[in-house]
């Protein structure tokens, strides 16, 4: 019997699903903390003036900050522009 069920897919319950779920939930959240509160709006901002000159989606706009042990913190922004049709 143990052969034939080697062979048989494992089904999730749906109690493991919830747990693995909220497991990816957590770890977002995890990763949320250490952010300073005016990281959106200062996303926002620099959406705003770049909308001035080029139209991106909010999407093309990424920022993140970094916080080391040295109590070094790294802000990066990334940018996405189109491609200029000529």
């Amino acid at each position: 019997m143990s052969l034939l069920d080697y062979f048989r897919s494992e089904k999730k319950t749906s109690a493991s699903m919830a747990k693995e779920r909220l497991q990816i939930i957590v770890a977002h959240e995890r990763s949320q903390r250490g952010t300073p509160d005016y990281l959106p709006q200062l996303k926002q901002d620099i959406l705003d003036v770049i909308r001035k000159y080029v139209a991106i989606d909010a999407d093309a706009v990424q920022v993140q900050l970094e916080q080391n042990e040295d109590d070094l913190a790294v802000l990066e922004l990334n940018v996405t522009l189109p491609d200029e049709e000529r």
